[in-house]
């Protein structure tokens, strides 16, 4: 998962599949707690060296702004289906194996490239809000802001991505 300051602060949740990231949008970013249904947006793919890509890209271009590798790990399927015929169904169930996030979780699509990103109830669900708690990248530890210094790029919009 990408912490990602571009026209408007949002995580990009990411899963390998197919030889590619099949990729949401997730505007308030992930959530902990099983109550707490995030939406998701669909998201065209990604190619798979994308997973590790920390720093700027330029203002004009596509998804312009600051990114941080906020999460990562693996993952694995908990239904019988394969991960294709799980996305056509609109529903993917499965665990993550990550730094940050870990244990079950639940994608449904509501309509077209709506989503809703769903944490389920286990040891690792908590109340605790996992974004504002751990905010620094696990690849560098910096926080957005230093991403955008470290890279050329808008230091004071990235900022507005970090904690206050």
């Amino acid at each position: 998962m990408q912490k990602h300051r571009a026209t408007a602060l949002h995580y990009d949740f990411r899963l390998e599949a197919g030889g590619v990231l099949v990729s949401w949008a997730v505007p308030k970013g992930p959530s902990l707690s099983p109550a707490d249904k995030r939406l998701a947006m669909a998201v065209e793919d990604h190619p798979l060296d994308y997973a590790r890509f920390e720093g700027v890209i330029p203002e004009g271009e596509y998804g312009g702004g600051t990114v941080m590798v906020w999460d990562i790990g693996t993952y694995e399927l908990e239904d019988d289906e394969r991960f294709d015929q799980a996305l056509r169904r609109g529903r993917i169930v499965f665990t993550l194996h990550g730094k940050k996030l870990r244990g079950g979780w639940t994608l449904v699509r509501t309509s077209g490239r709506k989503w809703l990103l769903i944490k389920r109830r286990d040891r690792w669900a908590s109340t605790v809000d996992i974004a504002r708690a751990k905010p620094r990248s696990v690849q560098s530890r910096r926080l957005l802001a230093g991403i955008a210094r470290d890279n050329g790029g808008d230091i004071a919009k990235a900022a507005t991505g970090d904690p206050a």
